[in-house]
This record gives structure tokens, sequence and C-alpha cells, in this order.
């Protein structure tokens, strides 16, 4: 067994690429070694910003032989009546390149069974990492001289090992061998990698940790340490100390200070030149307090370690007196002031000005409020949405975009606003991203799904509907936001009167406005399905509560998923369900609404299930009103015996038109009481 290491060596990757780079560079190494029939133990990626390497371990020394079986013609047409072979066998003999005579006859038929023997693996390894080498994808390649194969960073050198001896591999003029390079600043520049075991253990004593989860606990460590040491905590936000990870090779974690003049600021239009724009981490005291110091890490070694904290420093003060002059600036005017500018930023092409976006947020936050009849204060709610974008014209924000919403949050603080309106323009644009952080106050989510809505129908109304491949407008992420909020907050209103009401208030277009709901109601409906499946709800039952008649509230979708999934596991379900379908299969093609008359039920089995159904309704009747789909389903058992019954005892299709009419209306009745939970038809009962 033998160990194989094959590093590429770029200029800097960009930090947002790695992790996707080595995912891919790890399928591929494990994906071409089976591919190749060449049997490994394990694959490990590893990577720093200026290369990428992957350690194949327990690599076999020649790749597994191979049997390949080809099916031919029937006996019947390979041989003649005298049992010589027909030309149709010996052209198939002669395709698989085997002799007749050694065709064996099985089940009817012939057979070619070639065997094949493994080649050497070091013979093979050559154009097995040049493959590996050019199906390696990137979001973005760069082409560099006149060279026509690209990569996300033009590459330097490569390393390709197996054990100790090198594999020839070459591109671009760069051919492989055992040297790779140096840490920029520290060590040799130049290092001999001796064998491919000892390749993490090398770099690593040339202040180059390649071990990418090594590099991050390490960091980790080095910053919560001196947190604590500033007698604070390291506010660690993930998605920046993965950042941190990729952008250095050997890191030595180093604390500065912040004048307190800054803290002055909110914490807020602190923290984000620090975190955004520097890849600092910000100190904070036990109840959230900011601290003066903050937390970062160098490529490098503690040698002069008080020389780059101090430039640190005065990088991070420029920063932050740029803060301080548009803080002060923008307090000039409140931001009821600072409204009136929105008139000259535009919205959308053709859907007017943000100012005239605020008026509708007006409106329709506050016919969602009636909608949804959740408790939230209106007058609040309605200043919330006025004052809603108000910040973007701010020069704090200008300057700083990530603030939008935040900075609105602390101007209508300072402006006396009062928390509630404060609070809803702050969680105005939650959750930004997938897994972010959901608006915990009504007002905000009411204001978060009217922004979230406007967006949606605008751009539709532009004819600007996401593609396949195309979403520049983060429709899909905006329609997953709105489905998370009304979930999390347990917020109903019609979907369909929500859009129109949108609509309306929009600048008219070409397009159809019938046409224009159905798709964008369509377009929460897949937006529904991808977000139940990505929670673990059968496929079938997604169809079922997304199919039933009339389901226009995005929350009780979700809830009647989550009744029916629990139900599925009663001992009742599937008697129920098959008596519910049956009633379904039917009122499909043969529906009638109308009051169903007593007096034209004849036979008992009729009369048992109009008595049985009415009984039924009056609960469903009382747990709708609360939307309590699992009580539904439980109200719904008492009615499979007599419904059983009345397809045992009686004929729907009646003769007497009116007897027919009556039992279907009967019918009909009976598939609206499950009909509210979702189309039963559509499960796949096992």
């Amino acid at each position: 067994m033998a160990t194989l290491l094959y590093e590429i060596g770029t200029e800097e990757m960009p930090a947002q690429y790695m992790p996707g780079i080595l995912k891919n560079y790890k399928e591929l190494a494990e994906t071409k070694l089976k591919e190749a029939r060449i049997p490994f133990e394990k694959v490990s990626v590893y990577g720093t910003p200026r290369r990428m390497a992957f350690v194949a371990e327990g690599i076999a020394d020649r790749q597994e032989d191979m049997t390949a079986e080809s099916k031919g013609p029937s006996l019947k047409i390979a041989f003649d009546a005298d049992g010589n072979p027909t030309k149709a066998v010996q052209g198939f003999a002669r395709g698989q390149g085997v002799e007749v005579s050694a065709l064996e006859k099985r089940d009817g038929y012939v057979y070619a069974i070639k065997h094949t023997k493994g080649g050497e693996t070091k013979v093979l390894l050559p154009a097995l990492l040049d493959d590996i080498l050019h199906s390696l994808s990137f979001p973005k390649t760069m082409r560099w001289a006149d060279y026509d194969f690209g990569f996300v960073r033009p590459f330097h050198w490569m390393v390709a090992l197996l054990d100790s001896e090198v594999i020839p591999v070459e591109a671009n003029d760069v051919k492989s061998g055992n040297v790779t390079r140096g840490h920029r600043f520290l060590g040799s520049q130049t290092i001999t990698i001796p064998s491919a075991e000892a390749y993490v253990k090398t770099l690593e004593e040339n202040f180059i940790i390649v071990d990418v989860e090594k590099r991050r606990a390490l960091i980790r460590e080095q910053i919560e340490a001196l947190g604590k040491k500033a007698g604070g905590h390291t506010a660690i936000s993930e998605d920046l100390l993965d950042e941190v990870t990729y952008l250095v090779e050997y890191p030595t974690a180093l604390c500065g200070s912040i004048d307190d003049k800054y803290l002055k600021l909110p914490k807020e239009a602190v923290i984000t030149p620090m975190r955004d724009h520097q890849r600092y981490f910000p100190v904070l005291d036990d109840s959230g307090k900011l601290l003066p110091y903050f937390i970062t890490v160098r490529n490098g070694n503690s040698e002069h370690l008080d020389i780059v904290t101090h430039g640190n420093e005065r990088v991070l003060r420029a920063r932050l007196d740029d803060a301080v002059f548009f803080f002060e600036n923008d307090r000039k005017k409140s931001l009821e002031a600072h409204r009136e500018a929105l008139h000259d930023v535009a919205f959308q092409r053709g859907m007017g000005n943000m100012y005239e976006k605020t008026e509708r947020l007006e409106a329709l936050t506050s016919c969602l409020l009636k909608e949804s009849g959740v408790a939230a204060d209106e007058k609040a709610l309605v200043r919330a949405a006025r004052l809603s974008k108000a910040d973007l014209v701010t020069g704090m924000v200008t300057e700083f975009t990530e603030l939008q919403g935040t900075m609105g949050r602390e101007y209508a603080l300072l402006d006396g606003e009062g928390d509630t309106v404060s609070t809803a323009i702050g969680e105005q644009y939650m959750p930004r991203f997938a897994g972010d952080e959901l608006p915990q106050t009504n007002e905000g989510r009411l204001l978060a799904i009217a922004d979230k809505l406007d967006n949606i129908t605008a751009t539709f109304s532009r004819g600007e509907a996401p593609t396949g491949s195309q979403d520049p407008y983060a429709l899909r992420r905006q329609a997953l936001g709105i489905l998370n909020i009304v979930t999390d907050g347990n917020i109903h209103f019609a979907l369909t009167s929500a859009i129109k009401e949108t609509l309306s208030r929009l600048p008219k277009t070409n397009q159809s406005e019938d046409k224009l709901v159905a798709d964008i109601v369509e377009f929460f409906a897949q937006r529904s399905k991808n977000m139940m499946l990505d929670r673990g709800v059968r496929y079938d039952i997604v169809d079922a509560v997304l199919g039933a008649e009339g389901r226009d509230d995005l929350c009780d979708a979700f809830a009647a998923a989550d009744a029916l999934t629990a139900y599925l596991g009663t001992d009742k379900a599937p008697e129920t369900l098959q008596a519910f379908t049956r009633v379904e299969n039917i009122t499909k093609k043969s529906r009638v609404d109308a009051p169903v008359s007593e007096a034209l039920l004849r036979e008992d089995a009729e009369k048992a299930l109009f008595e049985a159904v009415e009984k039924a309704a009056e609960n469903v009747h009382g747990m709708l009103l609360s939307r309590d789909f699992a009580g539904v389903l439980t109200a719904c058992d008492s009615l499979s015996a007599p419904i059983n019954h009345f397809f045992d005892d009686v004929m729907v299709m009646d003769k007497d038109e009116a007897v027919k009419q009556n039992r279907l209306a009967l019918l009909t009745k009976i598939r609206s009481l499950i009909g509210c939970v979702g189309d039963v038809s559509l499960l796949v009962m096992k």
C-alpha cells in the first residue's frame, strides 16, 4: 500500500471559493480513483490561499482486474438448425474481440466474457492526475500568458508523489516534482517534500498549516484567549472565521485597541467596518456591550507583533473616522427629513422610486395586519413602513451598505420613534440569507413580508421572473424568507389577495394581471414544495397539502403537512384515508356543491352516513377556526366505516337524477371535510 499526494500551487485564491474548491477536489479524487479501479483507503484534502492538495492513503500497487460480460443474440438466432454459427453471432463475437468458440451459452443466449488484468498504478497515475486537474470547476476561471487552459488563479508549481516517487504531470509549462513553495515571509521559499506521507508535517515545520480544520481551530483558540484576556469575549461570526481561515497559512492572532470616542457610535456602526471591511473580530462584555478592543489574525508569526498591531489600529481609526463623520452629518436631519430624498432613488426600472415604495408599504402592511389578525400596533407598523427606506440616503448606509435597516433602527431610536417602530425598521430585511435570524416582532414580520412581496410582485410585473439558472434579484431567497417568517410567526393571510393588493398599487404594465397573479402563486408553491422537501416531508404529503382545493394560505400548507405526517403514523390512518380516497376519486369528476336533502335519502347506509357527516362537520368547523388540522384528521376517523358501508350498499349513480345528485352532494360535503387538509388521493399508502 502506498500514499499519493497531489498539490497544485497557485497565486492567492479568493477565500470564498476555497470550501467549494476543496470539496470538488476531494470528490474528483475519490471518483477518478474508483473509475480507474485503483483501491484506496481514504482521501484527505488540504488547502491554504496558495495551494490545494489531496492525500490518498492505502493506494494499491495495481489496478483491480476486471471481468466484463456482454449479452449477445439468442441461441435460436446465433446458430442454425445444424448448430453452425450464423452471421449474427459471428458479427457479435468479432465486435467483442473473441472467438465464437469462446462464447458462453446460458439462459437461451450467448455471452462474451472478457477478463482484463489490472495495470500498474504508477503507470496509470499521470493520466489520472491530469484528468483531475482538467476536471476541476470554479465559480470563475482565469487565463494567463497564451495558454488555453484556464484555472481559478495562475498555478506555478505541482507536487505529485506516490510515496517518494515523482508522478509526471504537466500543464501550462508547469511540471510536477517534489518541491513546493514555502510561506511568503517565513522560512525557506522552496521546500522539498520527502514523501507523500510527510507532506503535512513538512509544511507545518516550515510555517504552513495546510490542515484547514487545524488552522480554523487554532484561530478560534487564539482569538477566544485574547478576548478573555481583554476582559470580555470575542464575538465570533462563523462566516468571518471561515474567511479568515482561508486567508492565512500560518495564523497568529493579535489584539488592538479602539479609541473610546468611537464607542459613542451605535455598536453596529463600529462593528460593521471592523468585521466586513477589515476582517476584525469585536470584543464584547457579558451584557453585549462593545469593548474598546478588536482582534485580528496575521499571516505570520509573533515577530514584530506590536508594529503589526499599531498598523491595524491606524487603518481601523481611518475607517471609524469616516463613520463618525457620516454619523454626525446624518444626525443633522431626522429620518423623516431624510425620507424626502427617496424621490431621487429609483426602485426598479419602470416601478417608480423608493419614496413611492414606502407609500405602498404603508398600505400593504396595514392590509396584512387586518388580514392576518396578529397582535400588532398598527400605528407603529405604518410609521415603520413610512420610514423603512429613509436610511438608504444617509451617509452611513451609502458608505457601509451592510448597515441598511440597522442604521434606520438606530436613527429612529435617536429620533424618539420608540422601540416598536425602530425594531420593525431593523427587522425589515430579515432573513438576509439562508439560516439568518428571523424577525421576532409582529410589526417586523409584517413589514418584512410586505417589503419582500412588493419586490417579488414588481419584478414579475416587469417580466423579470427568475429562470432556471438566473435569479438576479434573489426572488427565490425572498420568497423563502416570507415562508420562514409566516411559519415561524404563525402568520396567516390569503396570498392571492395580498398579491392583487400589491399589484393594484404598482405602476401598470402590459402584462395580464390574472396571469401575473397565477405565476406568482405558482412561484410560492414551488418554493413551499422545496422547503418542505428540505425539511424531510414525504413527497406525496407535499403534493397532497399543496394540492388542497382553494389553499391560499402559506402557513396553513406547512401546518397541514406536519399534521398529515403525524397522522400517517396512527393505526386508523390507512382505513380512513382509503375511504376518503374513494370519495375523492368520485367527486373530482362529479362534484355537486349543493345542500343535502334528507328527504331524498332512501337507503339506511346513506342515512347513517349523513348523520355521521353532520356530527363530524360540527367538530371540524370549530377545529378549522383554530387551524387544528390534526384534530380534523382525527375527527374524520369516525367516517371511515359509514363511508365503506355506503359504497357497499348504495349505488351512487342512481337512475333517479335527483337521488344521484343528492348522493354526490353528500360525498362532496365529505370531501370538503378532509380536503381542507389536503388531497388524500395523492398519498401513497404503504
